[in-house]
């Protein structure tokens, strides 16, 4: 099973109602939309976030269970659930986040979770890396859990959030050294380290600890690198009607082809075999395909790929 752990929301998208602009609320979040995918992919999933008794957040715990996600890790709280206000500009979505005193936003230490051997695996990111006091509760789980199972890191880089570059930088530095796998866009890249080049930044990702840099470039593809090594697979051309849960879906497909291999273990990549890497990056590359072909974060299921 694969523990997601990570921020629920409410994406509000823009939409028109009776010929006026309007915004249409749809169940998002980064880690949301991952473990929704894996779900939806017929992998075990668990997910672990604070989420609300009120009517967002029980839109969000129906859609959870609908996929096939489990909920016995999460927290659930009459706080109110994180609302993101979407601007979509050319297929790219920007945010503007209401995140205040939230369900998921006031995590902490004591609500981290026990975990049973039946977790192989642990996907973080997100903006719940930002705020606080949930920041720092996700830190030590993923600080708690990496000496013992696989962990996979997508900052997923969201600026107008962000309010402390520097400090959520350094977070971000302490949380690349504990992690197994780092998924970054060019954007995450670009933000995280502004006056490197990107060969040189993922270089640095790699020395800092990772086993595994992924690195999503749109249109170019995606990427693998390790150290020894590295690979690129061309993108599915397919018509996009937005990027929303783009990025949230190809995490679940790489986890999965992973798994599918019997490759999400520590020990599997400390020597990545390439053809596994290969697949798992077309794999999810497939996936986050159907994704981007759809309004909104909808994954598709497993059935729809054949």
């Amino acid at each position: 099973m694969i523990l997601c752990c990570g921020e629920a929301l409410i994406d509000m998208l823009p939409a028109t109602a009776e010929g006026e602009p309007a915004f249409r609320p749809l169940p998002g979040g980064s880690v949301f939309n991952s473990a929704i995918a894996l779900g939806r992919l017929g992998v075990p999933v668990s997910f672990f976030s604070g989420l609300s008794d009120d009517l967002f957040g029980s839109l969000l715990q129906e859609k959870l269970r609908e996929s096939h996600v489990d909920l016995s890790h999460a927290v659930i709280s009459a706080r109110p659930t994180t609302l993101a206000f979407a601007k979509i500009e050319n297929g790219n979505a920007s945010y503007f986040f209401y995140d205040e005193n939230t369900a998921g936003r006031m995590l902490s230490d004591s609500d981290l979770p026990t975990l049973g051997h039946n977790i192989e695996a642990l996907l973080f990111g997100g903006i719940s890396l930002v705020s606080e006091p949930c920041g720092s509760a996700y830190e030590s789980l993923l600080h708690r859990e990496a000496p013992h199972r696989l962990i996979m890191l997508d900052p997923n880089i969201r600026p107008s959030f962000i309010q402390d570059a520097e400090r959520h930088r350094a977070r971000l530095q302490r949380l690349v050294a504990s992690s197994d796998i780092v998924k970054v866009s060019d954007d995450d890249l670009r933000w995280i380290a502004p006056e490197t080049s990107q060969q040189e930044a993922i270089a640095d990702l790699l020395a800092t600890g990772p086993k595994l840099v992924v690195l999503t470039s749109g249109e170019q593809g995606a990427h693998a690198f390790w150290n020894g090594g590295n690979l690129s697979i061309p993108a599915v051309p397919v018509p996009v009607a937005d990027t929303v849960g783009a990025g949230d879906t190809f995490n679940a497909g790489f986890l999965a082809a992973l798994r599918d291999a019997g490759a999400l273990r520590k020990e599997s990549l400390a020597s990545p075999d390439p053809e596994v890497i290969r697949n798992a990056l077309a794999f999810a590359a497939k996936v986050a395909s159907i994704t981007v072909s759809r309004v909104g974060a909808n994954p598709p299921w497993r059935n729809e790929l054949t």
